[in-house]
């Protein structure tokens, strides 16, 4: 269902053509992967209630919705990194759907790879729980001091890497991710872009892999909610791109979930936290967050 809901959106992208998507459009889009994945999680419960009982139904469902969640929620602050890098680079509005069709591809493959090493990892050394915890809450300490400040991506290593080794073009040729000009080859910020998403794939795929095996262990539903929480990146960025002052405390909420995965983590093994309280807590502090957020608009300036 993964692989042919993939293939139908490149599909239908494609054959729209490299336009400008619209809120309307966007917002349809959304609405029809978040509906999409209840599909498959419902399907998922039935079968799951058929063969091996409602408990072990309701547990699997469950589950899947709180890293759906979870993941989503994660994905929002992703979707906060690439509306800055495309804004910095000034991307072609018709050539931003390209961009986020790759970086969401590198994502599905980088969080497999991740997924299958980290279960089988854990598998072998429990406390590795222990170690994805103190990340989790760590990382959930950073996010909430730096909330609010933009990164400077004239420090970003790999910008600065490439703008040292390779000759770039000073603006866009197209669809071209390099070209050939006086014999020489050169590289076109498309392709640092594309770079620059690749990297932030593989950072936030680091940070948001350990805190779905907070929710659960089975491979299984760590990759089918992740993979649908990813798919539907495209159509939140066009929806987000005009409302992320709208949501400038949101970096403080993740920050807050993260903290408290990480906790939960820390404590598997003196009090497991059940799920659904796990799925309420996560859904709590984000209405919160986002509900502050437009109670208390960002004041002028601001970054979210």
């Amino acid at each position: 269902m993964v692989v042919i809901a993939l293939l139908v959106d490149l599909v239908l992208m494609r054959h729209g053509g490299a336009h400008k998507v619209t809120f309307k459009e966007a917002m349809w889009w959304s609405l029809g992967w978040i509906a999409l994945a209840m599909a498959f999680n419902g399907g998922l419960w039935w079968y799951i209630n058929e063969t091996a009982g409602l408990v072990e139904a309701n547990r699997v469902g469950l589950e899947f919705l709180t890293g759906y969640l979870v993941e989503k929620a994660l994905a929002v602050d992703n979707i906060f990194i690439f509306l800055m890098v495309m804004t910095y680079f000034a991307v072609p509005e018709e050539q931003r759907q390209r961009v986020l069709v790759i970086g969401i591809l590198g994502a599905i493959v980088l969080r497999s790879i991740l997924i299958f090493a980290g279960a089988a990892l854990l598998a072998k050394f429990h406390w590795l729980l222990y170690l994805f915890g103190a990340f989790l809450l760590l990382t959930g300490i950073k996010m909430w001091f730096a909330a609010g400040k933009e990164p400077d991506l004239e420090r970003n290593p790999a910008l600065r890497w490439m703008r040292g080794h390779l000759k770039l073009t000073d603006g866009y040729r197209g669809a071209a991710l390099s070209v050939r000009e006086h014999g020489t080859r050169w590289f076109t910020p498309l392709f640092v872009v594309l770079v620059l998403i690749g990297v932030t794939d593989v950072i936030f795929a680091v940070d948001s892999i350990p805190a779905i095996f907070a929710i659960t262990s089975d491979p299984f539903i760590v990759l089918t909610s992740n993979v649908f929480a990813v798919l539907g990146l495209r159509a939140m960025f066009f929806l987000l791109a005009g409302m992320a002052d709208r949501f400038h405390l949101l970096p403080h909420g993740l920050a807050v979930v993260l903290g408290f995965i990480g906790t939960k983590m820390l404590l598997i093994d003196v009090y497991k936290i059940p799920v659904p309280w796990a799925l309420g807590t996560v859904a709590a502090i984000l209405a919160v967050t986002v509900a502050l957020s437009l109670a208390r608009p960002a004041k002028a300036g601001a970054v979210g």
